[in-house]
Parts: C-alpha cells; sequence; structure tokens
C-alpha cells in the first residue's frame, strides 16, 4: 500500500470509478457527532464526500482506500483537484 501525501508529485493512478472505503477520524475534541466507516460504488462520490460533506477536522486524519491503496487526508485533497477527476466540482466559496 502507498500513501498519496508521500509521494509528493506522483501522478494519480487512481480508479474513479471503483468501490471505495472511507475511514473518517474521530476527533475527540470536536463537538460533532462523529462520522463512521463508509463505503461508496465510486471513489469520485467518496472524495467528494471527503471534500464537500465532512466536516475538515474529520478530513484530517481520514483515509479512503480504493483497489488497496490508501489516500490520506492531504492525499484525498489532491485527487479531488486532480485534472483527472471526473465529477463537477463544487463552486468556491
Amino acid at each position: 500500500m502507498t500513501n498519496l501525501s508521500v509521494a509528493e508529485g506522483a501522478a494519480v493512478g487512481i480508479n474513479y470509478s471503483a468501490a471505495a472505503e472511507l475511514f473518517p477520524s474521530r476527533n475527540r475534541k470536536s463537538r460533532r457527532q462523529p462520522i463512521g466507516y463508509r463505503r461508496f460504488a465510486h471513489a469520485a462520490d467518496a472524495v467528494r464526500f471527503a471534500i464537500e460533506e465532512l466536516p475538515s477536522e474529520f478530513l484530517l486524519g481520514a483515509n479512503l482506500e480504493v483497489d488497496e491503496e490508501r489516500y490520506d487526508g492531504p492525499g484525498i485533497r489532491r485527487l479531488y483537484q486532480s485534472m483527472n477527476y471526473p465529477l463537477v466540482r463544487r463552486a468556491a466559496a
């Protein structure tokens, strides 16, 4: 398994249509209800959820697993910002 944040500048070779599992961190300092494990039919949907829906304090220690590859919080953000990301990104506020 590799960690995308460690592989700086590496080409993103993720299959965005593969199934994905998202493991949000458990931030004990947060007053929000913890968000648990979620499975997605497509990695692109998991990346979108992590960036657009998941509170930032849970993204920090989150892990996304796709085809036995793991991506941490910064790695998930890079997947979302990649030119290969197939979904329409939310407009910047």
